[in-house]
């Protein structure tokens, strides 16, 4: 007797939108507040905060219907057979085009441009309402619809290019692996993102955004200061127009060993008028570079990965649980797909764990740039920006804690006038 494998991944999938929806809810309480929380009294204006609570409120009401809709077309997916039914039509359009359907490859290859064509017409309208409107609404969206359009082409071109050779070669490892598939696998996904962390910034970011040096002055003179006082190899430090298509700020680094490179959002530098605000960010960016977070997340990354390949290998040959899903054969990729709903429970436990951790890492980021002397300039710097940005300003315990992996700005900004906090160590 075949076990219930579609019948219990739809009926977790259900379990967890009810228990994020009840979540959702909670917050939606949370943003609907009249008041700031008592800490950011004074704090945050109520201008500010009225804004922040408007934007936020919005985008809730907009996540409501998105995962309601989505729980919907995915639900339905698995249990009207749709999944199967597409894998054999893709054949079919292979036959048709004269090409070999036996081809495990090329069948594949034709599936997932069905599958990108369906997702594109299916998340387009959410897209174009959470930029057009949503985000234009609140002063945030500055980019043109030709723009928008030509991101996305470009994104399909980029998917198009990249993605045949990279399934062609999951496929043929699958196929070839024997008993150290798992590690096969593994190394491939771990070559891959090697190059992909290293062409992206290079080839790939550029399509899509201008980077320029940041130009000489006194910014420029403190970040490389603060770089080379830590032994940071700074290589190049770039300000990334982000303001072309949103007013959101960030910073980020990336590169290996002795080859870092440093991008600031032109919005940061253009919210954060102080100076000081803006070098306080990057000291809590290059505290988690001094602390080894970024390595440990690698880390962490690569053994679940390798854990992952390690559980397919085991229900790959399992033929009642491609039946179960409505297959008579047993495809690579409609294996992973499978793979994937039926460890759907793990995902959400590994996900909230990396969240808790994430969040431990963030304290101790800011207690690094503390100790540096940038205790003041990174509280004003994370007020600002959750200013500008109209974060929200009050957010549910339980929610938080589940999604966030960053912690609330009123638990940074107490542990940064904690003396002597353990969240330093």
């Amino acid at each position: 007797m075949a076990l219930p494998y579609l019948e219990a991944v739809l009926g977790f999938m259900i379990l967890m939108y009810i228990f994020e929806t009840y979540l959702d809810i909670r917050q939606h309480a949370a943003l609907k507040l009249p008041r700031l929380p008592k800490p950011l009294e004074g704090v945050v204006s109520q201008e500010k905060f009225e804004k922040s609570r408007a934007y936020s409120l919005d985008k809730s009401h907009f996540h409501f219907v998105h995962e309601a809709v989505t729980i919907l077309m995915d639900t339905a997916i698995l249990y009207f057979g749709i999944l199967p039914w597409f894998w054999k039509i893709s054949g079919n359009l292979v036959a048709y085009m004269d090409l070999n359907a036996e081809n495990e490859i090329i069948h594949t290859l034709s599936f997932l441009a069905g599958v990108m064509i369906w997702s594109q017409i299916t998340d387009l309208p959410f897209s174009l309402y959470s930029t057009f409107v949503i985000e234009a609404r609140h002063g945030f969206n500055k980019q043109t619809i030709w723009l928008f359009f030509r991101d996305m082409f470009k994104a399909i071109c980029l998917y198009i290019l990249l993605g045949p050779p990279i399934v062609a070669a999951i496929i043929v490892i699958v196929q070839k692996g024997g008993p150290y598939l798992a590690i096969y696998l593994w190394a491939f996904m771990f070559v891959l993102s090697i190059v992909m962390m290293t062409l992206y910034p290079i080839l790939i970011a550029p399509l899509f955004n201008k980077f320029t040096p940041l130009p000489e002055g006194e910014l420029r003179e403190k970040i490389e200061n603060l770089a080379a006082s830590l032994k940071f190899p700074l290589k190049k430090l770039f300000v990334v127009d982000g303001s072309t298509r949103s007013s959101h700020s960030n910073a980020y680094m990336y590169g290996f060993f002795n080859n870092k490179r440093i991008v600031l959002y032109d919005t940061l530098i253009q919210q954060c008028k102080n100076e000081e605000e803006v070098v306080a960010v990057i000291a809590h960016e290059l505290g988690h570079w001094k602390l080894n977070h970024t390595m440990y997340s690698f880390i962490a990354v690569q053994i679940l990965t390798l854990l992952q390949f390690g559980g397919y290998t085991l229900v790959r040959n399992s033929k009642d649980l491609f039946q179960s899903f409505g297959f008579d054969t047993q495809p690579v990729l409609i294996g992973l797909i499978i793979f994937q709903h039926t460890v759907i429970p793990l995902q959400h436990l590994v996900s909230f764990g990396l969240n808790l951790v994430s969040r431990a890492f963030e304290f101790q980021a800011d207690a690094f740039a503390k100790k540096l002397g940038y205790a003041a300039a990174l509280r004003s710097g994370l007020v600002k920006l959750q200013e500008e940005n109209l974060s929200a300003m009050n957010t549910d315990p339980w929610y938080s804690a589940y999604h966030y992996s960053h912690p609330p700005l009123v638990e940074r900004l107490a542990a940064l006038e904690e003396p002597g906090s353990k969240k330093e160590d």
